[in-house]
């Protein structure tokens, strides 16, 4: 079992594998060719980054059926793709910024992200667990004020910087297909639900998106949150300054993220 993460330590950045505690530096990275350097960090001394650097950040919408349900919306035929910046990709223990331009209605999405670790073009089912590198845990942050009102379509809502927190590792030996996935909002659950309740599974996804593009090693697609958020709720209950989300998926960990202005 690896858990593969990315930290910064006397001032730079390094991938290295999560163990006991402690951060074991890699010479490389997990994309490609890598090896240990025998060098050890405390967690404690470590900051940790998203997991991948600038990449394909694939996101999916309306993929569990309770979450459609109060989102208002039908079930969906074929996967809803959307595609969030790569700027926006954040790490574990950073804090998500509401944004000057659309702070009041910035909401929470935990999602377990899909990590992509070889090229996949056109590939069948069968074939997607080959090409997955593991998993990790994801918030699919939004201003939902942008999203649904005065945009009408998701680009700027869901990429303003913070906006894609990912961590605090990605897991590669790990079956996705039933993991417990939560969300909670300064310790109060807010989600709970099964992966397993998901309308398109993770290689369903894999499979559907290398027919639409090229997945690229360390492409990551977060494959959609369950019922629970925030703008569905009487009343709305948003991200404010001094909340802290987390997102905790079962076989993975807990991605924690404090909220600022």
């Amino acid at each position: 079992m690896s858990r593969f993460s990315r930290i910064v330590w006397q001032g730079k950045s390094h991938y290295c594998l999560a163990k006991e505690n402690q951060c074991l530096l890699l010479e490389g990275d997990p994309f490609g060719e890598w090896k240990e350097t025998g060098q050890r960090v405390p967690w404690e001394e470590a900051q940790f980054l998203s997991p991948v650097e600038t990449c394909q950040l694939l996101a999916i919408g309306i993929n569990y059926s309770q979450h459609a349900e109060e989102s208002g919306s039908s079930l969906p035929d074929a996967p809803v793709l959307f595609i969030k910046a790569s700027s926006a990709l954040t790490g574990h223990e950073q804090d998500i910024l509401l944004p000057a331009m659309a702070p009041n209605e910035v909401d929470y999405e935990a999602e377990l992200a899909v990590v992509i670790g070889r090229e996949a073009q056109a590939i069948s089912l069968e074939q997607a667990p080959e090409v997955i590198l593991g998993y990790t845990c994801g918030n699919d942050v939004s201003a939902r004020d942008c999203q649904l009102r005065l945009d009408k379509q998701w680009a700027r809502g869901k990429s303003f910087d913070t906006f894609a927190p990912l961590g605090p590792w990605i897991e590669t030996e790990l079956d996705p297909s039933d993991l417990r996935i939560r969300s909670l909002l300064n310790g109060q659950v807010m989600q709970d639900a099964r992966t397993s309740d998901m309308i398109f599974d993770c290689m369903e996804l894999v499979s559907y998106l290398s027919h639409c593009m090229t997945l690229n090693p360390g492409c990551v697609i977060m494959t959609g949150t369950p019922s629970g958020v925030g703008f569905a709720r009487k009343p709305p209950i948003f991200l404010k300054e001094g909340d802290v989300i987390e997102v905790d998926i079962e076989g993975i960990g807990t991605l924690r993220n404090p909220v600022r202005k």
